[in-house]
């Protein structure tokens, strides 16, 4: 293939929190075309056009596709809601789809979105950065190599700002899980306990949420992951834990062995640091971190110098989203090209979302939960 055509959707008319840059993911890269872009409202800043490198604006997304009849879709919308009906039009249309965070928060729609991606022979790949991230790959290869022995335990936490909980599992958490599995695969079982104000939650109990991510409960939840060769994974978020006057970076993951402990955070501010301690003991009993200095062994023959000028705003600060999405956007172009899965692939993308609905179903039900789900309705609106 010569030049790969690129469409976006991004639809300024909706209103939205913000966005993790994927509209300038094909940015820079080689034999690029982007031919539109989607949005809904009449009017769109010639900077955006500039940025992206549209060709023509569409206030229709299934115009867009029939006129362009693009290769690759970028859908940018941050809710999750929109997904389906976007990723089923492009799917119908043999068109290869790059997607936000989360892909659905519906499990029949996620059967469906791998159903159509099966049937009309696409590749899906989900925006889940930290698996494009030189820092979180260089963290799994040292964790292979054996640098902290057998790994025991992989800790995740969330923002626990103010949607800690609930609303911090789907909307944040999402990368979090997606993180335990890139590293340590399905997990076999796994157990929750979800609190609001101090109590468990029961049947018919939902929150309000900041945007719209489904059904979601609790303002305090503790997972427990079990994996194969004996590695446990957590998950833990509540609400209002971290200050958010001070800079402190709650989310990210550590990864305990009998060697040492691996740590890496990441947030939308700034980049972290990869951190490693060498001790055999856990870090609550002798903490004592050093630098892990990341080495990129990766290039993308033939791509132009990221746009760094873009980093606050068209993409957020940490440079890893600009860089995530460009390695992102590539393997997409190279799973097309020789028929493999990306990296965040769809299958992923669904086993992420049934580690969620786990949670919740091992908390109302009081027992461990294996996958795959038998009943693929959300646990949260079962009667």
């Amino acid at each position: 293939m010569t030049t790969w055509k690129v469409a976006i959707a991004r639809d300024t008319a909706v209103p939205q929190l913000g966005g993790h840059g994927l509209h300038v993911a094909f940015n820079g890269l080689p034999q690029v075309d982007v031919v539109g872009l989607f949005d809904s409202a009449p009017d769109v800043s010639e900077s955006i056009m500039v940025v992206t490198g549209a060709k023509r604006h569409y206030r229709d997304y299934v115009q867009m596709l029939d006129t362009e009849k693009p290769d690759i879709v970028v859908l940018c919308s941050r809710h999750p809601n929109d997904h389906f009906p976007q990723i089923k039009a492009a799917a119908e249309r043999g068109v290869h789809v790059y997607c936000e965070k989360p892909m659905t928060v519906n499990l029949h729609e996620a059967d469906a979105i791998i159903a159509l991606a099966e049937k009309h022979h696409i590749k899906f790949c989900m925006a889940h950065p930290a698996r494009y991230d030189a820092g979180f790959l260089q963290m799994k290869r040292m964790v292979k190599a054996g640098e902290i022995g057998r790994p025991l335990t992989i800790h995740g936490r969330g923002k626990s700002d103010h949607r800690g909980g609930g609303e911090d599992l789907m909307t944040l958490g999402t990368h979090i899980l997606d993180l335990q599995a890139f590293f340590f695969g399905v997990p076999q079982t796994i157990w929750a306990e979800v609190k609001q104000e101090g109590q468990p939650i029961h049947h018919g109990v939902t929150c309000e949420t900041v945007e719209p991510i489904g059904p979601t409960a609790g303002d305090d939840i503790f997972a427990c992951f079990s994996f194969a060769d004996g590695v446990r994974g957590l998950f833990e978020s509540r609400r209002s834990l971290v200050d958010p006057t001070r800079q402190d970076t709650h989310m990210g993951i550590a990864i305990t062995g009998t060697e040492g402990t691996l740590s890496l955070r990441f947030d939308d501010m700034k980049d972290a640091t990869l951190h490693i301690s060498r001790l055999s003991l856990p870090a609550d009993v002798a903490a004592s971190f050093e630098e892990v200095k990341v080495t990129e062994q990766r290039s993308i023959p033939g791509a132009e110098l990221l746009d760094e000028t873009l980093l606050g705003s068209h993409t957020p600060s940490a440079r890893m989203f600009l860089q995530s999405n460009r390695f992102a956007a590539w393997d997409l172009m190279q799973s097309i090209e020789e028929d493999w899965q990306p990296v965040a692939n769809v299958y992923d993308a669904r086993l992420v979302l049934e580690m969620i609905y786990a949670v919740y179903d091992s908390h109302l039900t009081g027992s461990p939960i294996s996958l795959p789900l038998t009943d693929r309705t959300h646990p949260l609106e079962r009667t």
